[in-house]
């Protein structure tokens, strides 16, 4: 930092316009404003509200977006439309698409994975910005001779729940429309329904499944042969007259800082980037294996938290300790899951009640009341009900992140 006046500020650059890079945006501003000389860089320019974009193919309605210029401007940042193309960490500069660059004093690499579509037999869920046509997927289902709908998790997701929610959302769909001949089957490669969150919640969703009348295939590998796909164990082939997958999601592979073999970014438990001084991460492009926004604003949390240390003083930055928590579209009923594995407190319990306020899709300290236009909660006191899912995940599933497995039960403690 040299100069006077603005350039006394640390530079400090937020490379990416999703969920986890507005969180560390607003974080920063809250935290230490008159520190810091912030920038926000996104290759586009508008933050959409991804996790409700499940919800489109039956409301109609688009997810939430929100205009990155005046929003990065009303937080005292300058945007700059443009993608993160390399960083050079001995330098601390960024490198950008128009050829560009800029200097840093610290740098919040936000940006996400890279979806890939790992199936050509069955449509993609955000794997573009098309919308999924439910209702033409319904008729072309109902008009198979299998009458069969399938929902397919593939192997190497780890974030399965809006398959949940697109299953639970088109029976509904079928229903209203009177289509009660198709068959909706979902196939998973879990153990069982949600297994993640523990045994009470994945209990609950079963029963819900099954209550809607939505078959589940656990335990199965889902993979593509001779133009079909098939199921593992038992080869046995998939047979629908339509199929719905989610993408995996590939690392971000940013030359210039260390990745591992999938292309992600290792953090430590400040969500610094391990051997890039002044480097941090958040978001599903870190090597921590749950793909989710609400872990996402986590990260960066951590990461605003220990930048603001570093550059204002009077804060002792509380590390990534991450719990994962998500709300459940169903369409018609509600159901909320907390399982508190990270200090052995059993199996968990399924309520009614709201799990964190206000009740957002993703449950970021200072995105979700930004948002609805509110106040950050540090300890909320959530009323109401809405359907959540809450679990502490234990601190060694961060520091040794590939031992997770997302198919089966958490440990115990």
């Amino acid at each position: 930092m040299t100069g006077s006046g603005q350039s006394e500020r640390a530079r400090v650059v937020i490379a990416g316009g999703g969920i986890a890079g507005l969180e560390a945006l607003l974080a920063l501003n809250d935290l230490a404003a008159d520190s810091l000389d912030l920038t926000l860089v996104a290759p586009e320019p508008d933050f959409v509200y991804k996790p409700l974009t499940v919800d489109e193919p039956f409301s109609q309605t688009p997810a939430e977006r929100r205009e990155l210029e005046p929003l990065a401007r009303e937080l005292g940042a300058r945007f700059v439309q443009q993608p993160l193309a390399a960083v050079r960490p001995d330098d601390r500069a960024v490198a950008l698409g128009d050829g560009s660059e800029l200097e840093y004093d610290a740098l919040a690499v936000c940006v996400g994975g890279r979806v890939r579509p790992v199936y050509t037999e069955a449509v993609t869920f955000w794997a573009t910005n098309e919308r999924l046509e439910i209702r033409d997927l319904l008729e072309q289902a109902a008009a198979s001779a299998s009458k069969r709908l399938a929902f397919v998790v593939p192997p190497g997701v780890t974030w399965s729940l809006p398959l949940y929610e697109l299953a639970l959302m088109s029976e509904r769909e079928a229903r209203i429309a009177g289509s009660g001949e198709v068959e909706l089957l979902l196939v998973t490669p879990e153990s069982a329904p949600l297994v993640l969150f523990g045994e009470q919640a994945s209990q609950a969703v079963a029963e819900l499944l099954k209550a809607r009348g939505i078959g589940v295939r656990a335990g199965a590998h889902v993979s593509e042969a001779d133009g079909g796909l098939w199921i593992t164990p038992g080869h046995e082939r998939l047979v629908a007259g339509a199929a719905i997958a989610l993408p995996v999601i590939d690392g971000p592979a940013i030359p210039g800082l260390p990745v591992d073999e999938g292309g992600f970014i290792p953090i430590d438990e400040h969500a610094r980037v391990k051997g890039a001084d002044g480097v941090y991460a958040a978001g599903d492009g870190t090597s921590f294996p749950i793909k989710q926004g609400g872990i996402g604003t986590q990260q960066a949390d951590a990461a605003a938290e220990h930048i603001a240390a570093r550059f204002a003083g009077q804060l002792d930055p509380r590390p990534f300790r991450p719990v994962l928590r998500g709300k459940l579209i169903t369409g018609d009923e509600t159901l909320s899951m907390l399982a508190n594995v990270a200090g052995g407190a059993g199996e968990g319990v399924a309520t009614v009640d709201y799990l964190w306020w206000p009740p957002h899709k993703v449950s970021g300290r200072y995105l979700a009341p930004y948002l609805v236009g509110a106040t950050p909660y540090q300890d909320p006191e959530p009323p109401g009900r809405s359907l959540d899912v809450e679990v502490a995940l234990p601190t060694e599933w961060h520091r040794e992140p590939m031992a997770l497995d997302p198919y089966g039960p958490p440990p115990d403690g």
